[in-house]
């Protein structure tokens, strides 16, 4: 699926746009996520939910956490769990860090987007700490400031 460039297609299936309102995101990382037969049908259909969703270090392995993704339309009794503990794909070093992080300094890991890339379903997440209202508040300003600073300057190219 790599386009006429060199350059891989990417189809993001869910978003968490939240993630960048309640959090600051730091590193991001790529990994793939263990699915069953039914979950891979309904993922590829856009139907995931992660706004509650976290991922967790244990047992030196990684884990998605509270994903939901619902349960495929055409799917029978043999259907999955809409949310259960769904297992990342990393390298051990990466997950050796990422334990670190979460560990000593109180980070989290908040999925930030699900997407389809060659063929194969890979969830980005982000190390991130949780923003208090104060600075929710900050952002919102700043974001203000930008989107007026980028009209003003459409305005003066009008002119």
């Amino acid at each position: 699926m790599a386009n006429s460039n060199g350059a891989t297609a990417i189809r993001i299936l869910s978003d968490n746009r939240q993630a960048g309102h309640n959090y600051f995101l730091f590193d991001k990382y790529e990994a793939g996520i263990v699915l069953g037969g039914t979950e891979v049908k309904a993922a590829k259909t856009g139907k995931i939910q992660l706004k509650d969703a976290y991922a967790d270090i244990s047992g030196g392995e990684a884990w998605l956490v509270n994903a939901h993704i619902s349960e495929y339309s055409h799917g029978n009794r043999e259907n999955h769990v809409p949310v259960r503990k769904r297992k990342l794909l990393l390298h051990k070093r990466e997950i050796e860090k990422l334990h670190e992080q979460t560990r000593e300094k109180g980070l989290s890991l908040i999925p930030t987007k699900i997407y389809l890339k060659n063929g194969k379903i890979k969830c980005e997440f982000a190390v991130a700490k949780g923003k208090k209202f104060h600075d929710k508040r900050e952002s919102e300003r700043a974001r203000e400031a930008e989107n007026e600073a980028k009209a003003a300057l459409g305005r003066r190219g009008r002119e």
